[in-house]
């Protein structure tokens, strides 16, 4: 048998290797059309960077790349630049006050720095099927205000959840649209990644109507939009660094002031006309500060370092200026950037109007990997910052259980104001990440207890949701004290705006807790607040902000901004995910939770 065998192979061996050939070779092409590059999203990268048009290219394949990424580890040489492919220029419009020279990112390579994210072990870094069950029921959320969106007001800013129109707030250059591109990614919704990329860079970011728009608002969810699908997926579609650049050229336009301060409510047309603008005399620290890491992350990516000039300026006045104001160590929340000056407001606080300023600072350290001088200038800021806010901000409310919790309030003409918000409840996430990444415990200690606060209101009010702003009675030390208010009182003493808008920051630090310290807890704490979260907003078309959460049954209205979907709904998504997708040493997340790749990760 075994000759007959021999013989039949030595008279057949060619056809047999033939064969076998022919079956390797359609092997290796099925598992490069399913794992390789798509047409329409991924595109080629040639030696230099140049970007590539995509002209004549098929569109929205479902097959989209997620094998290695393409990112570059130190920025390109030489600076990239942009295929507008014929739409606005805004490197055309005249600049009146042009620079000779440009602050440049640090070069030297990073020593590890310490993990952010909790060691988790084997058997807990993969989802279990009750969690697994938690993110598919969040995904489908998603995947019916994102189905809405793209049948009712595709390419609009956003979805009017409850009339099934749409709305055009932020430039009306599809918000939700770009805002969106990386919670599809993440959540492996690949075909619709596709469309909506093909969509997106079609997008013509020029001078359109007479108004102002918000540079904040663009640069967080446009430009924050564009980098973080590009981080995510790889960079390997060069379209969306191409349609980032044209964002941050027109953002960067609005910093070409005689002292290099932006001008945070500035006019597209204006500028295109040739009519030079001025930064405002009060302007909010939020919308004059928070454009740090999006511009340097676009630096890395580029080797432009025009946009990390820009941001550099605005960070070394924050800097001179840090203790020269009515409460040393924070800015308040209304500056004046045209003298500039940091120091005439005396309202001080870590929530509205003044949030990412503060958020950004361990942050861009993070982003600059610990890096030289740059990034200890921002240890040195968020460290003073956090002394001061810590010492004059934050309280512990008086509940009846005695839950040890904390919540930040603010500070007006040097005295503590004992009001939460709704929009401060990031700052919990923030002061664990910072612990970290300067391995302070008292950081940690006291952002878990701010993320355990929000947990707290969001648990005791009448809905399972936080009202947007209430003020509560503060124990008189962070020590335990005594319940002395009458026994029908509800977990808040005042509150003054009930409205729930669909925000995120509440679910955000319970992310951050859970991914920093590994408790399951906070895995539980996110199911409860998504499901009332989700029965209370869900309308016939997607989900709607609430006019009064302390009222039984609520009343929605018929707004859902982007976040929902850019934000909120990625960080209930998330925590109930594997450990490793968007790992916090691995990305930064900027203030509209877009991911931006850590170089040298």
């Amino acid at each position: 048998m075994f000759k007959r065998l021999a013989m039949f192979v030595r008279r057949w061996r060619w056809a047999l290797i033939f064969m076998i050939t022919i079956v390797f070779l359609a092997l290796v092409t099925s598992l490069s059309a399913r794992f390789g590059p798509s047409k329409s999203t991924v595109l080629p990268s040639n030696q230099n960077h140049q970007l590539v048009s995509t002209a004549g290219l098929p569109t929205a394949s479902a097959t989209v790349l997620r094998g290695p990424h393409a990112c570059p580890v130190v920025p390109p040489t030489p600076v990239v630049t942009p295929d507008i492919q014929g739409h606005f220029n805004w490197r055309s419009i005249s600049t009146y006050h042009p620079l000779d020279s440009y602050s440049h990112l640090p070069s030297k390579r990073p020593s590890p720095g310490p993990a952010v994210q909790h060691a988790f072990s084997a058997t807990t870094k993969d989802a279990g099927s009750k969690t697994l069950s938690r993110q598919q029921a969040v995904k489908e959320s998603f995947t019916r205000c994102w189905r809405s969106y793209k049948e009712r007001a595709w390419t609009k800013d956003e979805l009017a959840p409850i009339s099934g129109g749409s709305r055009d707030t932020f430039g009306s250059w599809g918000a939700t649209l770009v805002d969106s591109l990386d919670t599809l990614w993440i959540m492996g919704m690949e075909k619709e990644f596709a469309e909506a990329v093909d969509a997106a860079v079609q997008i013509d970011f020029g001078p359109t109507g007479d108004g102002e728009i918000n540079m904040f608002e663009i640069i967080i969810r446009y430009l924050g939009g564009f980098l973080g699908a590009y981080d995510v997926s790889g960079c390997h579609d060069k379209r969306l660094l191409s349609k980032a650049i044209q964002v941050a050229d027109m953002a960067y336009a609005s910093f070409d002031t005689p002292n290099r301060m932006p001008v945070s409510r500035w006019s597209p047309r204006k500028a295109a006309n040739g009519e030079e603008q001025l930064p405002a005399q009060s302007v909010l620290l939020a919308e004059a500060a928070s454009a740090s890491v999006e511009f340097t992350r676009l630096s890395q990516l580029t080797g432009d370092m025009r946009y990390f000039d820009a941001i550099t300026r605005v960070t070394n006045v924050l800097e001179k200026q840090q203790g020269l104001t009515k409460l040393p160590g924070m800015w308040p929340i209304s500056v004046d950037m045209q003298t500039p000056n940091l120091t005439f407001d005396a309202f001080f606080g870590l929530g509205a109007m003044a949030d990412s300023a503060f958020e950004y600072l361990p942050k861009m350290h993070q982003l600059l990997n610990g890096v030289g001088p740059e990034a200890a200038q921002y240890r040195r800021m968020y460290e003073y910052a956090m002394t001061t806010a810590i010492d004059h901000t934050i309280f512990r409310p008086m509940v009846k259980d005695q839950a040890d919790i904390l919540i930040a309030g603010a500070n007006v003409n040097g005295h503590r104001d004992d009001k939460g918000q709704h929009l401060v409840c990031f700052a919990g996430g923030m002061l664990a990440l910072g612990g970290r990444l300067f391995e302070n415990t008292t950081h940690i200690d006291v952002g878990r207890k701010l993320s355990d606060g929000c947990a707290w209101t969001y648990k005791n009010a009448p809905n399972g949701i936080m009202p947007e702003i209430f003020s509560m009675i503060a124990c008189p030390t962070w020590s335990e004290c005594e319940y002395t208010l009458p026994s029908d009182s509800g977990p808040f003493s005042t509150v003054d705006d009930s409205r729930y808008v669909l925000r995120p920051e509440a679910i955000e630090s319970i992310f951050y807790m859970y991914r920093i310290t590994g408790e399951a807890k906070y895995q539980d704490i996110a199911w409860d607040m998504f499901q009332a979260i989700n029965t209370n907003t869900r309308t016939s078309f997607a989900n709607a902000a609430i006019t009064d959460v302390m009222k039984t049954p609520t009343e929605p209205y018929d707004s859902m901004e982007s976040f929902w979907l850019a934000e909120t709904l990625k960080y209930f998504y998330l925590i109930f995910s594997e450990t490793d997708l968007i790992s916090l040493d691995d990305f930064v997340l900027n203030t509209e939770a877009h991911p931006f790749r850590i170089p040298y990760r």
